[in-house]
């Protein structure tokens, strides 16, 4: 048995909470070893006053038994199966973190977004922290972290709908279902907006300064995400779609795989077979699409590697279009497959890869089907 859930006495809690708010937030988790909360706080009924949710309750266990004193961080898990049952019962309300923001705030917030992210298309400077710092003076309170993690949640959102976002606001999920309404909602309201953006975000300008194997970063890491429970399904005007924009951008997608043959021109110097780049197929052009891949390279003097270039002028987690025959061709040669993921190609190009069956590296979600009114069978 745990021992939080001994913790039965709200005097204790409260007392916990008490010393929350004289000693202040930095001070009381540092004097019992507890970090922030990331997703429940709970709030102080006589000041309102919002309190790390785990932290209080590790305290109030010491408040209530003295003798064995405050749990530790690492001896209990937070959460919304352990801390809050707990403190729910014992009658103090919790908060989800984000989920207290008014209609006013959350679309306060969403329209700032839109101009920071209109700025990025169109290339013009903006400074986050006086953005974040000039929102606050129209928001309740809020801190400047608070009003960052609202800002990757709309990235969040607006990733989840095949749209750009913010570089520098990672997207992350959870989101208040206010805020995901809000996004859709200011999405469909300024189409036209919205369509700038995406059209600026096209643009295919050639990087002046080529780096290459310098612009090799680590790809990221499938993250699995709970959508609420009163989430509207998201539909948007395909005009809107900017992994289907960039699918379709075939000046984009050429500018990428041109750029990913000097790559590879360089990757095979540096290996100390230069003679290899001779025999480079830029299968796309010589052939068209349909082969599974764009360009045989390779391993070394007796093994391809076979490249597929998806190209972005987006971030490095911005969402792709893979076909069915991409797919089933990554399972086919294995290890021999590689997918050149280039991405914020306008400002300078940055590249991950992904080995083998994409299936082991991305979530695949089914986007079209193709209708006929025959079917063989046997």
């Amino acid at each position: 048995m745990s021992l939080l859930s001994l913790l039965r006495s709200p005097a204790a809690v409260q007392a916990a909470i008490d010393e929350f708010v004289q000693l202040g937030r930095t001070k009381f988790l540092a004097r019992y070893g507890f970090g922030k909360s990331r997703d429940f706080l709970v709030r102080d009924p006589q000041t309102g006053v919002d309190c790390d949710s785990k932290a209080i309750a590790g305290v109030a266990f010491g408040k209530q038994f003295p003798d064995q004193g405050p749990l530790s961080a690492d001896s209990f898990s937070g959460g919304e199966a352990t801390v809050v049952p707990v403190l729910t019962t014992l009658g103090f309300t919790i908060i989800r973190i984000g989920e207290d923001w008014s209609e006013m705030e959350v679309e306060a917030t969403v329209s700032d977004y839109f101009e920071m992210l209109r700025a990025e298309a169109a290339g013009r400077p903006f400074n986050k922290s006086e953005h974040n710092q000039a929102l606050r003076r129209l928001l309740n309170g809020r801190s400047k972290s608070s009003v960052e993690l609202k800002h990757q949640n709309i990235s969040a959102v607006l990733d989840s709908l095949g749209l750009p976002y913010i570089n520098g606001y990672k997207p992350r999920g959870n989101s208040q279902l206010l805020l995901r309404k809000a996004v859709h909602a200011y999405v469909l309201r300024h189409q036209q907006l919205v369509g700038t953006i995406v059209d600026a975000m096209e643009e295919v300008k050639l990087p002046s300064e080529k780096t290459y194997l310098a612009a090799l970063v680590e790809a990221p890491t499938r993250d699995v995400l709970v959508r609420g429970s009163g989430a509207v399904r998201q539909r948007l005007p395909r005009k809107l779609d900017f992994a289907a924009r960039d699918e379709a951008n075939r000046k984009l997608g050429r500018a990428g795989e041109q750029w990913v043959i000097e790559f590879e021109q360089q990757r095979l110097t540096d290996m100390g077979n230069p003679e290899l780049f001779q025999r480079l197929d830029w299968v796309a052009d010589t052939q068209g699409d349909g082969a599974g891949f764009d360009i045989l390279s390779f391993e070394d003097a007796v093994r391809h590697r076979f490249i597929e270039v998806k190209t972005t002028n987006g971030s490095v987690a911005s969402s792709f279009l893979v076909s069915h025959n991409e797919l089933e061709f990554s399972k086919e040669v294995g290890d021999q497959f590689y997918l050149y993921r280039v991405f914020q190609f306008r400002e300078g190009p940055r590249l991950f890869t992904l080995n083998g069956d994409l299936a082991q590296h991305v979530h695949l979600k089914p986007t079209d089907f193709r209708a006929s009114f025959r079917s063989f069978v046997g």
